[in-house]
This record gives C-alpha cells, structure tokens and sequence, in this order.
C-alpha cells in the first residue's frame, strides 16, 4: 500500500488529465453497454411486433442506438488520445524525477548497482510503473463507476439479479484476480528479478566478450546467462498460467451472468413486470457489462510485477535522497539564509578591485564568450574512505591551486589521487577537511556550480556510443568544427582522425570500441579541452603513450592553456618539468619541486 500511495503522489502533476481520460473511458463503457442492450431491445422488439401483426415507434430506439453508437466510437478514440497524453505526461514527470534524484549520487554510490541491472531499472521497471495509471488505476476507476451504474440500473427491474451481477462482476473482477495474484506474486516477483538479471548478464556477456574469450571464461558466461533465461522463462510460464486462470474465471462468471439474468428475469415476464424484448435486454446488459472488468484480471496480476519494479526503483531514489555530495543541501540553506551566490572573477585583471558596472560588463563579455571564469583552490585536511574499505584512500591531504598555475600530483597507483578529483569536483564529501573554490566554502555551492569549475579528462575515458563530433560536442554543443579541430591538434589527435574516411563523423563503438587506449584517452582530453571551465584536471593522460608521445602531449596542454590552472594527477615522469610545482600525496615518494 505504502509503494501504491508513493506511485499515486508522483502522478499528481498529471491529476487532471488522468481524471478526464477515465471519464472518457467511462462514457465509452456506459455507451458500449447500452448499445448492446438496447439493440437486442429493438430487435427483439421488431419481431414480436411483425409476428403479431402491430406497429411500433422505432424511430426513437433507432435514435437512441445511433447516439450510443456514436458516443462509444467518439468516447474511445477520446479515451485513447487522453489516457496517452496522461501517460506520456507521467513518464517526463516520472523520468525526470528519478533523474533529479540520482544526478547527484556519487560514481561510488552508483557501483552499488551492476550497470546492467542499473541499466534494466532506468529502463524496463519505469516502463511497469510508467503504466500503472493506463492499465491498472484507471480501469480500476472506470469499474467501479461502471458496474455500479449498470448494478443500479438492473435494480429497477429486479433486486436479485442486480445483487447477481453484482457479486459476479466483484469475483470476476476483483477478488479472483486478487487471490490469483497473490498466489503468483512470488513468480511476478521472480520475472522482474530474473530480467534484470538477465540484462546485466547480457551486457557483462558482450561487454566483457573480449576477455572471456582471452581467457577462456566464456562458457562460464554462457551458463550464466542460460540460468537466469530459463528462470525468467520458468516465471513467465507461471504467469502465463495464472493469468489463463483469472481469464477463465472471467469467462465463466460473465456466461453466468447471461444464464442467470435469463432465469431471474423469467418470472418477471410471467407476471407481465417486463415482456420479451427487455428480458433479451437485461441478458444483454448484464453479459455486456463485463467488459468494465476485462483488463482487470490482467493489471491485478501484474501488480506483483509493479510493486517489484517500485521498490527497485524507489531504492535508487532512495539512496539519493539524502543532501547532495558536495553540500548541495547546505547551499539551498544558505541561499534561504541569504547568503550571496559564488561570483568567479574573470580571468584578465581583478573583479574585486573594479566597479560593480565594469565588473558586470567583464561578466556579459565572458558569458558571450563562453570563456572559463576564475577559480583559486584551497583545500586542506581532506580524508575520505570508501565504504567498506579497511583504510582511508586519502588521508589529511592538502593543495593550493592559484588560477593559472600547473600543479602534477605524483603518486603510486592506489594512493588516492583519483579520490582528489572526486573530492574537489564535490562528487564525494570528504569524511574530513574543506575546500573552497574561489575562497568560497565548496559546501556552499550547487552541484552545477561547482562543477563548472573544472573540466576533467578522468582515467576511464567515459567514451559514448557514436562519432567522433558526438564524444567531443558533449564538453561544448556549441564548439564548431574549427574549435574541434584545435583540441584534436593539442591533443595530438587531429593527424590521426584526419586520416579516417569519416574523419569527425568516425564512429567509434560502444565506450570507444574501435579506437586504442592512447587514442581513446587522447580524445578524453581533447573534450576536456573544450570545456570553458577555469581548472582543468588531467587524470593519467598519457597511459597507454610512448614516452615521447606523452611529452608533446604534456607540451602541447601547456601551450595552450590561455591561463587556465591544470592539476595534472600521474604516477609517471612525463611533463613534470612543464609544472610549476609537484606534490606527492600522503604516503608516496614525494618529488622536488621543481618550476616551468
């Protein structure tokens, strides 16, 4: 109930539409079902009159049977285009809402999900919630106020088949379903497990086909992926079963209703209450009516599949909702306590020491542009340690980055200094120790903001599927061809890429597929160059490179930086003479430093 109410509390942005579209609904069923009665009504009607030689008025029934006719025709095509709307509304409400809460997770929040079942909840368990209103709430509605429209109707004429109809269309409608849903909940359950299962086999099984095939794991894959296909097979047959059953009930509880009607509404005829055209009418509408419960035995079925599909979905959502890494929380906080915004000073010449006009003149013509602002770094003390982990990754550690400085941290692999990155960019808190950015607490910045102080060219390169002008534009959607073309040159990267048949338009496969780790990490940094952010952080640049290819590419960086700062993070030698300083994190080797 509690995963219901917190599914019904999402859809409130959509309330107006969802209650139209099952109005809409409606009216088609009441129009269906009074069609149905009233045509055998009339033909009925029509023969006993021409059998005992009478005349009668058929142009009002023929009126009646038109009208009904066209409200059916007119309320579904209504009915669809509403519902749809509503759906569609709820899956960018929904969609956007489960964005909003994990954009903030850090990447080790994320590792907790495997990228393919991560993968299969984005995807395939919002599909289950995304229709919960188009094929369980509003059926569910519509039902309710149908069968209780058509059982007040029956009453007219008999209270025992009214109660008949009734008690039948709720056992056919809702207590079968139910006890069959409940009974098959576990394999509901099973299948929505077992697909995400099955998708994140998958994706490990190509993902990882190269190194399986290398090192001969690849029928262990296979079995895997095997297993979780024939459990997800098994679950689908026991729903299949299921549901067969609850269809069936509906079956046999609608051709009751006909009979039943039929009986009750014998005696009535022997008395004269009714002749024969409204005792085929009654039969009619008592068989027609249970088309207000026909999608319901499927939806309450598949319930157990939705609630499993909520409560994975609302574990990710969950695990967002605490403050922001990075003290997103304590910025909106402070932003209510009146706190100014962050104001980076431009790079040329001093915002501080100019007048609020020029400093607002040197803040238009930096947005027009689009060049980086200032952004001095200090932090100090920071520790953090992974969860779970013996030890800290980084313990007590300190920097101070002036804007336009080159800063290497040196350092063995393993000794923190990609946790550096994480920590500056605010996308994990420190357990200990500050920072600030532009000597403003970074705890009191917005996630955006503080990430557009840096542009980052991580170790793992973080490659899309699609071409080469795709990978680059993600750092600037408005850098023209000219301006990628200068971060390939400075990357070392455009002779390479010019060679190519497509040459931008190169398509370069799944997380950089058809490209070389140095080709890969080159492209990296060429994107991060096109970044219009005040820092620019390289993270092992130059692995997979020759020594003299990773020295013109440290070259080239530096030449180009147009007063950027660069914090460069590296266990090798390459470039170090380029800085203006080395510093080793707690525990490694520390270097001289040594100046440009």
């Amino acid at each position: 109930m509690r995963l219901m109410l917190r599914l019904l509390t999402l859809s409130r942005p959509a309330a107006g539409w969802l209650a139209l579209g099952s109005l809409a609904a409606l009216v088609a069923l009441v129009a269906n079902v009074a069609l149905l009665a009233v045509s055998g009504w009339f033909v009925t009607a029509m023969g006993v009159a021409g059998t005992a030689g009478r005349s009668m008025n058929y142009f009002t029934p023929a009126s009646l049977i038109r009208l009904f006719a066209i409200l059916r025709t007119l309320g579904r095509y209504a009915e669809r285009v509403i519902t749809h709307e509503a759906t569609f509304r709820l899956i960018a409400s929904l969609r956007v809402w489960l964005f909003q809460r994990i954009e903030p997770l850090s990447p080790p929040a994320l590792a907790a999900w495997r990228s393919g079942d991560l993968g299969a909840r984005l995807r395939t368990d919002l599909d289950r919630l995304e229709t919960v209103y188009l094929r369980l709430i509003s059926p569910l509605a519509v039902a309710l106020v149908g069968g209780a429209v058509l059982v007040a109707w029956l009453s007219r004429y008999s209270a025992p088949l009214a109660w008949l109809e009734a008690a039948l269309l709720l056992l056919a409608g809702l207590l079968g379903p139910l006890a069959v849903a409940r009974l098959s909940a576990p394999a509901a359950r099973r299948q929505v497990t077992e697909e995400a299962l099955l998708n994140a086999a998958t994706v490990d099984l190509v993902q990882g086909m190269p190194d399986c095939l290398a090192f001969g794991a690849e029928a262990a894959q296979l079995a895997a992926f095997d297993a979780h296909s024939r459990a997800l097979v098994r679950a689908q047959v026991q729903n299949g079963r299921a549901g067969a059953l609850a269809q069936s009930l509906l079956m046999l509880c609608a051709a009751l209703a006909l009979w039943g009607a039929i009986v009750l509404a014998v005696p009535l005829l022997r008395t004269g209450a009714i002749d024969g055209a409204d005792l085929v009418m009654l039969a009619l509408a008592c068989l027609g009516g249970f088309e207000a419960v026909a999608s319901l035995p499927g939806a309450l079925q598949g319930l157990g599949g939705v609630l499993e599909s909520a409560r994975r979905i609302f574990a990710i959502a969950d695990a967002a909702a605490s403050p922001a890494p990075g003290g997103t929380a304590r910025s909106r906080s402070s932003a209510k306590e009146g706190m100014a915004p962050f104001k980076p000073r431009a790079f040329e010449g001093d915002a501080r020491s100019q007048s609020p006009a020029a400093e607002g003149e040197a803040q238009s013509a930096l947005r027009a542009t689009r060049g980086p602002a200032a952004c001095d770094i200090a932090a100090s003390g920071l520790t953090y340690t992974y969860p779970g982990a013996p030890a800290p990754a980084l313990r007590d550690f300190g920097l101070t980055l002036r804007q336009g400085q080159r800063i290497a941290i040196t350092g063995p692999i393993g000794c923190g200094k990609s946790t550096l990155i994480l920590l500056l960019t605010g996308l994990v808190a420190p357990d200990g120790g500050n920072v600030s950015l532009g000597g403003c607490p970074a705890g009191d910045l917005d996630g955006e903001t503080r990430r557009g102080c840096f542009a980052v060219a991580p170790q793992e390169p973080g490659l899309f599927s699609g071409t080469i002008r795709y990978a680059l534009r993600l750092a600037d959607r408005e850098a023209d061809d000219a301006a990628l073309w200068r971060a390939l040159r400075t990357a070392q990267l455009d002779q390479e890429v010019a060679a190519l048949p497509d040459g931008l338009d190169t398509w370069i496969g799944e997380a950089g597929l058809t490209l070389s780790g140095g080709q890969a990490k080159r492209l990296s940094v060429a994107r991060a160059l096109l970044r219009p952010a005040p820092v620019l952080i390289l993270d092992e640049p130059t692995e997979g490179l020759d020594a003299a290819a990773a020295e013109a590419l440290l070259q080239a960086v530096v030449a180009n930086l147009a007063g950027r700062s660069l914090l460069l993070i590296t266990h090798g030698k390459a470039g170090l003479a380029l800085m203006d300083a080395v510093v080793a994190v707690p525990g490694a080797q520390a270097s001289p430093p040594q100046t440009a």
